[in-house]
C-alpha cells in the first residue's frame, strides 16, 4: 500500500499537481533527513540600514561559507553570521539523478560569456554552437551553494597541485600539509579506498553510488584492457579509471548544508540571513579595514557591522565582483567606472576553468542506459530511490566513472606513467544529449535549437552514453570585470577557452581518448557506436580527422562549474589577490576563501578543495583569534 501512494505521489510531482514542498516533507520522513532547519535569523522587526554587529561575517553558504561558519561557531564567544542569496535546498535538490536538470530551477545563477567568433581565416573561437555564440555559465543560488546543483564528484586532484601552490610563494599549501584538511572533513564510506588517505569522522559524505548500470563494470575492464591500473583517485595515485566517489547519504545528495550547517543549527552563536545580497564591504579609507558590509533583504538595505573579521566565500564569479564593486581592484578599471580605488589589485584576471565537450555520443544495442523518458515513467525507480535510496536516480547527475590520463603517454607504457601529470580527465555518463528529449539539458548548455535538432533529432530517446573529456590543465587564462556599478548587473566574464593552441591540442587528444575507450572488446559488446552526425559548423572539415574535433571543442564548449583563479593566491609582486593565509593584500580584517584563491586549477573537481580550503582558513582563523577574548 505505501509503495502505491509513493507511486501516486511521484505521477503527482511529474505531472506538476503537487508542490515541492510537500515532497520535501514526504522525502524527508522515508529517508532519514531532518527536515530543512530553521536556522536562526536577526530579527526582521529592527530599523532599515542597521543590523546586529558580529565577530565575524561570512558572505555566502556555499561549500568554503558552510564550512568556516560550522568551525567558527566552535568556540561559544563568537557570534558568526552567514549572508546568503538564496533558500534552503529542497526534495528535487535532493536526488542524485537530477542534477543536469537543476538549470531550470532558481537554485542556478546563470551567466553569459563574452563571445569569441572565429577569426576571417576560420580559426580560434569557442562556444560557436551556443546561443549567439555565449557560454551558458552557472553557479548555485541556494544554502549549500553549488553543492546544491552540481554532480556531487568529490575529486581531490594531484598531489603535484599543491606542492605547485607552495612553489608560487604560498608556504602551507603543499600536499602533505593540506592532506590532513581533507581528512578532517571526509566521512569516508567507499568500498574500495586506501584508507591512508581518507577520513572517517567527518561531516561529509563520500561513497560510491548503490546503484550501477552495466555500464561500470565495461569502463573498469576498458581501462585495464588499455593499459591503465584501476585507483582510488583521492590517493597519492591518480592516472588510472575508477568509479564515480560522490557525496551521497543513503543515495541522496550530500551538500555542504546538509553537512556543515544542519549539525549546528541549534547553536547560539550562529545566525543564517537568507535571501540577503551584499552589495558592498564597507572599508574604512584612512585605515584600510573592512568594518563591515552593505546588504539587500526584502528590499530593504541593511547595515551589519564586523569587530574581527569578514570572510568573503562568494565563489570565483562573485568573489572578484563584490571586491571590485568596494573599491579593492585594478585601478585602470575602477576609475574608468567611477569607483574610489581603496587598493589596487589584480582582482578578476588569471580566470581559469575546466572546458569540456559534452556531445559526444556512443549508441549501444541493449537497454543498459538511463534514458530520460523510461526512467521518469517508471514508478518503481522513484519508490526505490524514495524508501530505499537505491536504484538510478542515485546515480549521481548520471556520472559512473572517471579517468585520469596523461595523453602524451605511449599505449605500451601506460602503467609506468601513473607518476605523470594527467592533462584529461574522461567522464562517463550512463545517458546522452539523445537521451534529453525535453531538451533541458540542451539549453541548460546553451546550444542553439539548430544544432540539437540536426544532430540528435533521429536518435531521440534511444539508448547511449556519453564520455565527455575534460582538460584539466589549462594554459589559457581569461578574466572577469564588472559591466557597471550596479550590484545588479551581471560581471563581463571573458572565459577565454582555447585561447592557447596547446589546450586544443590536448582536447582533440582527449576527444581521441575517449573513442578509444568506447572502442574497446570491454564496450563492443554492445556494439558500440560513435555518433556518425557530422556538427554543424564542423561539416567542410574531413570527419574525425583532428581538425575536425579541433572543430567541434570550439563549437561544444561546456563547462562544470570550475571557475576558479580570480582572486589569486600569492604574493603582491606575483599578481597575488590574497597573501598565503588569504588576507586580502593591504586591507584588514578581510579574507578571501573559495575556489577564487588557486593560483593555478587543481586536476580534478573543485569542491572538495573548496572545503580543504575552508577548513584550513578556519584554522588560521582560530589561530589569528585564539588570544581574543571579545
Amino acid at each position: 500500500m505505501r509503495k502505491f501512494c509513493l507511486t501516486i505521489l511521484f505521477l503527482g510531482y511529474v505531472s506538476g499537481i503537487l508542490s515541492s514542498s510537500i515532497l520535501e516533507t514526504i522525502h524527508n520522513f522515508f529517508s532519514g533527513f531532518p527536515p530543512s532547519p530553521k536556522i536562526q535569523e536577526p530579527e526582521n522587526g529592527i530599523p532599515d540600514y542597521t543590523f546586529p554587529s558580529v565577530d565575524f561575517l561570512v558572505i555566502g553558504a556555499g561549500a568554503a561559507g558552510s564550512v568556516v561558519a560550522n568551525r567558527l561557531t566552535e568556540n561559544s564567544n563568537w557570534k558568526v553570521l552567514v549572508l546568503e542569496q538564496g533558500d534552503d535546498e529542497i526534495f528535487f535538490t535532493d536526488i542524485p539523478f537530477s542534477a543536469p536538470f537543476l538549470s531550470t530551477t532558481d537554485y542556478v545563477r546563470v551567466y553569459k560569456s563574452e563571445p569569441r567568433p572565429q577569426d576571417r581565416s576560420g580559426h580560434g573561437g569557442y562556444c560557436l554552437s551556443m546561443v549567439d555564440g555565449r557560454c551558458n555559465l552557472a553557479s548555485g543560488k541556494a544554502v549549500g551553494g553549488s553543492s546544491v546543483v552540481n554532480f556531487m564528484i568529490y575529486s581531490r586532484g594531484s598531489p603535484a597541485d599543491y606542492d605547485a601552490w607552495a612553489a608560487l610563494d604560498n608556504p602551507g599549501w603543499s600536499y602533505k600539509e593540506v592532506l590532513p584538511y581533507f581528512i578532517k572533513s571526509e566521512r569516508c564510506k567507499l568500498i574500495d579506498k586506501d584508507a591512508r588517505y581518507h577520513g572517517f569522522n567527518g561531516y561529509l559524505d563520500v561513497t560510491n553510488s548503490p546503484y550501477a548500470t552495466p555500464l561500470k563494470e565495461r569502463w573498469l575492464e576498458a581501462g585495464q584492457e588499455l593499459g591503465y591500473n584501476l585507483v582510488d583517485y583521492n590517493s597519492d595515485r591518480l592516472v588510472g579509471f575508477s568509479a564515480v566517489q560522490a557525496t551521497l547519504r543513503n543515495g541522496h545528495r550530500v551538500s555542504a548544508s546538509k553537512a556543515f550547517l544542519r549539525p549546528i543549527r541549534e547553536r547560539a552563536n550562529f545566525s543564517l540571513s537568507k535571501f540577503s545580497t551584499v552589495t558592498k564591504i564597507v572599508i574604512n579609507p584612512t585605515t584600510k579595514r573592512a568594518v563591515g558590509v552593505e546588504f539587500i533583504k526584502n528590499n530593504k538595505t541593511y547595515f551589519v557591522s564586523v569587530s574581527k573579521e569578514i570572510i568573503l566565500s562568494a565563489g570565483a564569479l562573485n568573489s572578484p565582483k563584490l571586491l571590485m564593486l568596494s573599491g579593492i581592484g585594478p585601478k585602470d578599471h575602477l576609475s574608468l567606472l567611477g569607483i574610489r580605488v581603496i587598493e589596487d589589485l589584480s582582482v578578476g584576471f588569471n580566470l581559469q576553468d575546466h572546458v569540456s565537450m559534452s556531445a559526444l555520443m556512443f549508441l549501444v544495442n541493449e537497454s543498459v542506459t538511463v534514458v530520460g523518458h523510461r526512467l521518469v515513467f517508471n514508478p518503481v525507480s522513484f519508490v526505490d530511490y524514495l524508501v530505499h535510496g537505491k536504484g538510478p536516480l542515485t546515480i549521481p547527475g548520471g556520472a559512473e566513472g572517471l579517468a585520469f590520463i596523461n595523453t602524451k603517454a605511449n599505449s605500451r607504457n601506460r602503467k609506468r606513467h601513473e607518476d605523470d601529470h594527467p592533462d584529461i580527465e574522461l567522464g562517463l555518463a550512463v545517458s546522452s544529449l539523445a537521451a534529453d528529449i525535453s531538451r533541458i539539458y540542451h539549453n541548460f548548455l546553451g546550444l542553439t535549437e539548430e544544432f540539437s535538432k540536426e544532430v540528435y533529432s533521429d536518435y531521440d530517446g534511444l539508448d547511449s552514453f556519453t564520455i565527455a573529456p575534460i582538460l584539466l590543465r589549462p594554459k589559457s587564462r581569461g578574466r572577469l570585470t564588472l559591466r557597471s556599478t550596479d550590484p545588479s548587473n551581471s560581471p563581463i566574464i571573458d572565459i577565454n577557452y582555447y585561447a592557447h593552441e596547446d589546450d586544443v591540442n590536448t582536447m582533440v587528444r582527449g576527444i581521441k581518448m575517449a573513442i578509444e575507450v568506447a572502442s574497446t572488446k570491454a564496450f563492443q559488446r554492445y556494439n558500440t557506436t560513435l555518433l556518425s552526425v557530422p556538427f554543424p559548423g564542423c561539416k567542410h572539415v574531413a570527419f574525425k580527422s583532428d581538425p575536425y574535433w579541433a572543430c567541434v571543442a570550439r563549437h561544444v564548449s561546456t563547462t562544470l562549474y570550475h571557475y576558479s583563479g580570480t582572486c589569486k593566491m600569492s604574493t603582491r609582486s606575483n599578481s597575488g589577490v590574497v597573501d598565503h593565509r588569504l588576507r586580502v593584500h593591504g586591507i584588514s580584517g578581510l579574507r578571501v576563501v573559495d575556489a577564487s584563491i588557486m593560483p593555478t586549477l587543481i586536476a580534478g573537481h573543485t569542491t572538495a578543495p573548496v572545503y580543504m580550503i575552508a577548513e584550513k582558513a578556519s584554522d588560521m582563523i582560530k589561530e589569528e583569534w585564539k588570544d581574543s577574548t571579545l
